[in-house]
């Protein structure tokens, strides 16, 4: 192997190190937002306390930044090892064969489902971030009615059906990205592959459910 294709092999590894490590960052991230979302189910107050203590810290600025910096970088870091895959293989292979988790349904999918959850994203925000703006009054504190402007968000049946279908995007790729982040990362074991695989689909299932169980709510508290 020639010093350049030695460089060009050391750096596609480094791009697959840093897309594993963002993404798993970015998998912490997802459950603690659900978790966050869970306290809409214990009532209003509960869930607009937690998104006042989060909103109203001056911290969230850098929190933010910081959430930003992951997306771009595990985005940019999944499109250059996809661009290298495609020069490294101009043609397509014409037979398809499975390799382990490398030849499911989440893998071959990647690309889709992480567009769609982008495209989520941005419609997520603008929904609710920026959303109607209402005020409540929560032990003598005045603060946004998030729980409000969520509700009333998900009254509209196209906005429910729209992010369960994105969940479930985010889901899939979840269920094979935590796999293979750790197979960059070097943990890669006959022994232990098995139970990261396991862990991987649960994992995404648990995304798909957790978030969808939140429009579905959200659906039919506001039909009372």
């Amino acid at each position: 192997m020639s010093s350049k294709s030695k460089r060009s092999a050391l750096t596609s590894i480094g791009q697959k190190q840093v897309m594993a490590v963002t993404g798993l960052l970015l998998c912490g991230f997802l459950v603690t937002h659900m978790l966050g979302n869970f306290t809409m189910f214990i009532g209003s107050d509960s869930f607009n306390k937690y998104s006042h203590a989060l909103t109203s810290n001056p911290l969230i600025y850098l929190a933010e930044v910081g959430l930003a910096a992951l997306f771009i970088s595990h985005i940019a870091m999944a499109f250059r090892v996809v661009l290298a895959n495609k020069q490294a293989r101009p043609t397509p292979y014409h037979t398809y064969k499975k390799s382990g988790r490398g030849g499911t349904f989440a893998s071959a999918t990647m690309a889709y489902s992480g567009v769609i959850a982008l495209v989520f994203l941005v419609f997520h925000i603008l929904g609710l971030k920026f959303g109607t703006q209402y005020t409540a009054v929560v032990g003598g504190v005045e603060m946004r009615d998030i729980y409000k402007t969520t509700v009333e968000y998900f009254q509209d049946l196209t906005h429910v059906i729209g992010y369960i279908i994105a969940i479930v995007a985010l889901g899939i790729h979840t269920s094979h990205g935590f796999w293979s982040a750790f197979q960059s990362l070097g943990f890669n074991h006959p022994k232990y592959n098995p139970k990261i695989e396991f862990l991987s689909v649960i994992f995404g299932i648990f995304i798909a459910v957790g978030f969808s169980a939140f429009p579905i709510f959200c659906f039919i508290q506001g039909g009372h």
